[in-house]
């Protein structure tokens, strides 16, 4: 699904296996697992390494991972994407049915739109006390006035889900500061 997205530029490998849950027991953690797989992806083309999944009657209607530097729009975040591809795949924008899970937890435009697309339920893996806003920094889908409400689920497969992101950080930031070594000419 999001495989149509061309790498924008070599990346350094991927440290991180995807992986391969149990097709017996569709859970939380099979799913996240789906999403995590995206979260792979994302390093491959030198993205931000989260990605999206979204599940309706037991199945994925949709798969993304972020894509903002090779689309160069900075809307392109997995969450957004992935409901993009659902509200394609279901024929409505309203997802009533349908669970996001989310490698990390949603930032305020991508939990808005959670909301904005009448999900049912979005289960991340890592809380974001600084952008998050489905319980970290805010509580977005807690609003007194919304019209639509949005149940939460978070900490399914939280440890891998953190691992790749602070390793592809630490990658980047090792980068940026050899590149501040180099000698001038």
């Amino acid at each position: 699904m999001s495989d149509d997205v061309p790498p924008r530029r070599a990346a350094p490998d991927c440290p991180f296996a995807k992986l391969h849950p149990s097709q017996l027991v569709k859970d939380d953690a099979h799913f996240m697992a789906l999403a995590f797989n995206q979260a792979v992806e994302a390093w491959r083309r030198d993205e931000v390494p989260i990605g999206a999944v979204i599940v309706r009657d037991g199945a994925v209607i949709a798969a993304a991972h972020n894509a903002v530097e090779t689309l160069k729009d900075p809307t392109a975040h997995a969450e957004i994407l992935a409901i993009t591809q659902a509200a394609k795949a279901v024929g409505d924008w309203r997802l009533n049915a349908c669970t996001l899970y989310v490698t990390k937890e949603p930032c305020p435009m991508c939990a808005g739109a959670t909301i904005m697309s009448r999900l049912g339920r979005v289960v991340y893996a890592w809380g974001d006390p600084k952008m998050g806003c489905l319980g970290g920094a805010t509580a977005t889908h807690d609003l007194p006035r919304l019209n639509h409400r949005v149940a939460v689920v978070h900490g399914v497969l939280e440890d891998e889900c953190r691992a790749i992101l602070q390793a592809y950080f630490r990658m980047k930031r090792a980068a940026a500061h050899a590149d501040d070594d180099t000698p001038a000419d």
